[in-house]
């Protein structure tokens, strides 16, 4: 059985006006296209496999959902583990699950809320340095979190989780 993670995709409101490259201003008659920007947390992984690797190298932050556990409330945990602080209050999106290309199965909810990116503080996790080795270095679970608009996250995560970004704007009822 593939293994089952749960994640929260954090996404904040902005205005269109602060986001260079959308189309719209908060100004305007309230057409479509003056809608409020999205943007959405994802995290980078840390260790010498991921230094480097950016394009599809990025996540949500998840993490394994114990056995029994509610997937929403191992997303939550997952988040404050990988991110030091606690996910915003307030009732999450399913967004349903994506299969990853090596078969583990994410279980997504999104929240709406802030988070300052320099405040984040991820646990340490050990990991071998080569398969075989048993040569292991301590390194932080995520090694930077960063704030994207739906164009540069789509290319930065791993790709079955960009689904996720697709489902939000359409829960959302932006572009």
């Amino acid at each position: 059985m593939a293994p089952h993670s749960a994640g929260i995709l954090l996404y904040r409101r902005t205005d269109a006006e602060a986001a260079p490259g959308l189309s719209g201003s908060s100004g305007s008659s309230g057409s479509a296209s003056d809608a409020p920007a999205v943007e959405v947390l994802i995290v980078h992984p840390g260790g010498p496999f991921w230094k480097g690797r950016q394009e599809g190298a990025w996540s949500i932050p998840k993490g394994v959902i114990d056995p029994g556990e509610d997937p929403e409330m191992a997303a939550r945990r997952e988040f404050e583990e990988e991110l030091g602080s606690p996910p915003p209050p307030g009732e999450a999106i399913d967004l349903g699950t994506v299969r990853q290309r090596a078969g583990k199965v994410v279980h997504a909810f999104a929240l709406e809320g802030d988070l300052d990116v320099g405040t984040v503080v991820s646990t340490t996790i050990e990991v071998e340095l080569r398969r075989g080795s048993g040569r292991t270095v301590l390194v932080p679970e995520i090694d930077e979190a960063r704030w994207c608009r739906p164009e540069e996250t789509r290319r930065l995560l791993v790709p079955a989780q960009a689904e996720l970004v697709d489902r939000l704007l359409a829960r959302l009822g932006s572009s």
